[in-house]
């Protein structure tokens, strides 16, 4: 009888653990169950199209590149067409977001609009657009507003830099500038010129900041502009101009493009991004990331970051 006993107290304790055991690995699954639609809600795929501006491109690639990072199975494919002919695809509905140097045309809203095609717009950066010679140049260190006005306005007689000041060699100038689909290119010929797109046609263009770095840097008498971010990056194979527009020649640096001293070729950067878009959780967090991290990256790639305050006025638009 005592045996007995003995093993029934045994079975007895034995059903018990197999009890406690079961109960935890039932407890287990129902905790992961609730878990994995949590889960579900982070794991992106699908394809977010970007083109535009080349001056907005490192930021937003960069940008790209962090994000796949986290999500690898989202594609983002960023195109350089420049910030008008990335609008025209935007329009089209052929892109998710638009990179832009400068705003929208009130043609390009009105095109977006007659399409159906409703957009945020969000400051990403600012931008200090430079001035840029041949480092072999040493006759120029600033130029004044009037005078780069004299060298690219349309009616322009000005041919060699003597026709510039009196002082300088008579040595015929190379210009270099942005293509006509460039917000670059309407940001300066608008500041410079007074009209958006008002230019003398006898200067070499690209779409490409890198083709306008290369032709600069390789002809003594080459004078040409772009995006601050260029500059710094090929600072080794360019001479950067002081600009003086009335209050002393002011060099683009991130301090003075940040507190608006280096003017007027400061300026800020956007994306636009298509509101039928935002309905694509990639694409809305991506935008959410995009402003999230921009602070840092901005920096890290050559431009300056907006303040605090402005990223979180982006995020309260998207949200």
């Amino acid at each position: 009888m005592k045996l007995f006993k003995n093993k029934f107290s045994i079975l007895a304790m034995i059903l018990v653990i197999s009890m406690i055991a079961l109960a935890g690995c039932g407890s287990k699954p129902a905790g992961q169950t609730a878990q994995e639609p949590a889960k579900e809600e982070v794991k992106l795929s699908g394809e977010i199209k970007i083109d535009g501006s080349s001056t907005v491109f490192p930021i937003t690639e960069a940008i790209a590149e962090e994000f796949r990072a986290v999500y690898p199975d989202v594609k983002i494919p960023v195109g350089v067409s420049g910030t008008g002919g990335g609008f025209k695809k935007f329009v089209a509905k052929e892109t998710d977001i638009n990179d832009a140097s400068r705003p929208i045309k009130s043609q390009e809203a009105a095109d977006a609009a007659s399409a159906g095609v409703e957009y945020v717009e969000l400051k990403v950066a600012f931008d200090g657009l430079s001035v840029l010679v041949n480092p072999s140049n040493t006759w120029v260190d600033y130029l004044t507003v009037d005078e780069l006005k004299k060298i690219w306005a349309p009616d322009s007689t000005v041919k060699t830099w003597k026709d510039v000041r009196a002082e300088w060699p008579a040595e015929e100038i190379k210009l270099y500038a942005p293509g006509t689909d460039s917000g670059t290119f309407d940001y300066f010929t608008e500041e410079i010129n007074g009209k958006s797109g008002a230019i003398r046609p006898d200067f070499i263009g690209s779409e490409d900041d890198n083709v306008l770095v290369q032709g600069i840097a390789g002809d003594k008498n080459a004078l040409g502009f772009f995006g601050f971010a260029y500059y710094e990056e090929n600072k080794d194979k360019l001479k950067v101009v002081k600009i003086d527009n009335g209050n002393g020649a002011i060099e683009p640096t991130f301090d003075t493009i940040k507190d608006g001293s280096y003017a007027p070729l400061s300026r800020p950067l956007f994306i636009y991004v298509n509101k039928a878009s935002l309905e694509k959780p990639e694409v809305k967090e991506f935008v959410t990331f995009y402003l999230e991290t921009a602070k840092d990256i901005v920096k890290e790639v050559g431009y300056v970051a907006l303040p605090d305050e402005e990223y979180a006025a982006g995020l309260n638009k998207i949200k």
